[in-house]
């Protein structure tokens, strides 16, 4: 990469992107994931998306659709905000429930019921609320 080798430090940030993004045999990830918990976007990957962008971007959808489309009829637990009432402090569960969908609204609303069929005054995000699994 370099003829004179007086210009190695101009290279230098190349070349540690590349160690950088390039995974290691023993541990099967980047460095740049360790440090940093994401992979690295490389600039040609934003105008021509490689193999790893386009399957990334599939199994965020498929994780999305598997997370938040409820039917109606559905259990599910509801997550404990710090800012709520339900809260009981920093090791309490962070899940309450379960609950059972009663409506699903547009826009990824939630109404919900408790198990004796008494429904919850508000409408809860799809976010907020997990599948509960028997």
């Amino acid at each position: 990469m370099i003829d004179n080798y007086k210009d190695w430090h101009e290279q230098l940030p190349y070349a540690l992107l590349g160690y950088r993004t390039t995974a290691r045999t023993l541990t099967g990830v980047t460095p740049y994931l360790l440090v940093y918990g994401t992979e690295a976007v490389i600039t040609t990957e934003v105008e021509i998306p490689s193999l790893r962008i386009i399957q990334e971007a599939e199994l965020d959808n498929a994780e999305w659709i598997r997370k938040r489309v409820f039917q109606i009829g559905q259990l599910v637990l509801k997550q404990i905000f710090p800012s709520q009432e339900e809260y009981k402090g920093k090791f309490a569960p962070n899940w309450q429930g379960p609950y059972m969908v009663r409506k699903v609204l547009s826009g990824g609303i939630v109404v919900l019921a408790e198990m004796d069929g008494q429904e919850w005054p508000r409408a809860i995000n799809s976010d907020a609320i997990k599948r509960y699994y028997v």
